[in-house]
């Protein structure tokens, strides 16, 4: 609940009916003040003229007019006067009435955005905004529309993730039970290669853990750093290295080219991270026979990491968005590999901010290969 105070004077229907009414009482108090100012000098004026006048057929003529005209001064100005008071009253009562219509009309649009903006706020994501005429209040609703679409588009995907994750989670957890029971019962030996089934399984929840645990804290901005100065080159190609089983096994060639010398003060472990993901994603994303490159050069005052892959490239509108939270590439076929968590990216990009850099992706198109370019401020 909101703790502003809602005071009478902070409502924007009183504010727009006395802005109507603060413009209609100037305009008459200053129309009211010069009639006042002027209209005796105009009457004199009058009053001067016809007596010169008639004062051309004679003098005495000429000063009873003029004198006649100038005894209904008083009356006159007097009339006019009352006038001027009931003008001003009842210019003051249209503009409250102007007001108060024209701040029903204004505000009528904004109570129904705000009875949208209220829905989907409590996840009813697909509710129907009204589209007010006006233009401002048109593109304000445009806007709300907008972001229910990307609310709905999130939920949806966290959704997903949810059901995979729990997916994930249970395959594993169902081999090292079976695993387990039958060592329990004598079906299967405790050797060390049925162990190994057990300890890749449990390094395989512990990545997702890792994965879901690394997330939830970048996107809190609870990401601490650690910045020492390091060899940029051979952070990234130890990084790689310790891939290369996995490129082996896939049948992808593997390729590291790191200049020498690019000193640069960053967070080891983190940027190893992004490495990680990086050249995971393209092993997800490459066939085999396919080739990842791996290169890490300096430029000025910038360390920029690329890692590039000849594999199932991505469409212009996924640049973007392969960047989001739970977003996997639709279509993307992983032949039998380990899936992607689709959080690895959105964790890549926010250490790559932590450290002040930026993170963009390239791609020729479907069937084009992609390339992911890390830049980091030396």
């Amino acid at each position: 609940m909101s703790s502003v105070k809602k005071g009478p004077l902070r409502r924007l229907s009183v504010q727009l009916v006395l802005s109507h009414v603060l413009v209609g009482v100037a305009s008459l108090l200053t129309t009211a003040v010069l009639v006042v100012a002027l209209a005796p000098r105009l009457f004199d004026t009058m009053g001067t003229g016809t007596g010169q006048m008639k004062g051309g057929s004679g003098p005495g003529h000429g000063r009873g007019e003029g004198s006649g005209l100038g005894a209904l001064r008083p009356e006159v100005l007097s009339a006019l006067q009352s006038a001027l008071l009931w003008g001003v009253v009842v210019g003051i009562v249209a503009a409250v009435l102007l007001g108060v219509l024209a701040a029903r009309r204004v505000l009528k649009p904004v109570d129904a955005i705000r009875v949208a903006t209220q829905r989907v706020a409590s996840g009813d994501y697909g509710t129907k905004l009204p589209r007010p005429k006006t233009a401002e209040l048109g593109q304000l609703a445009d806007d709300v529309a907008s972001m229910a679409e990307q609310l709905s588009a999130t939920e949806a995907r966290r959704v997903r993730l949810l059901g995979e994750v729990g997916h994930e989670m249970r395959t594993p957890l169902t081999v090292i039970d079976g695993q387990v029971e039958a060592m329990i019962d004598g079906v299967l030996p405790a050797s060390g290669e049925n162990l190994a089934v057990v300890a890749a399984e449990s390094r395989r929840l512990h990545r997702l853990a890792d994965d879901l645990s690394q997330l939830s804290r970048a996107e809190e901005g609870r990401v601490s750093l650690d910045l020492q100065p390091v060899d940029l080159g051979q952070l990234v190609s130890s990084a790689v290295e310790r891939l290369r089983p996995q490129t082996d096994d896939a049948g992808i060639e593997l390729v590291c080219v790191s200049a020498d010398g690019v000193k640069i003060a960053v967070d080891a472990d983190r940027i190893a991270q992004v490495v990680t993901n990086l050249v995971g994603n393209a092993i997800r994303a490459t066939p085999a026979g396919g080739r990842i490159s791996v290169t890490c050069s300096q430029h000025g005052a910038q360390a920029i990491v690329r890692v590039s892959d000849t594999g199932e490239g991505l469409a212009a509108s996924d640049l973007e968005r392969v960047f989001e939270r739970f977003y996997r590439v639709p279509g993307r076929r992983t032949r039998g590999r380990e899936p992607g968590s689709g959080i690895g990216l959105t964790i890549a990009k926010h250490y790559v901010e932590a450290h002040d850099g930026s993170i963009t992706c390239e791609s020729g198109g479907l069937g084009q290969g992609a390339t992911f370019i890390v830049r980091l401020p030396i």
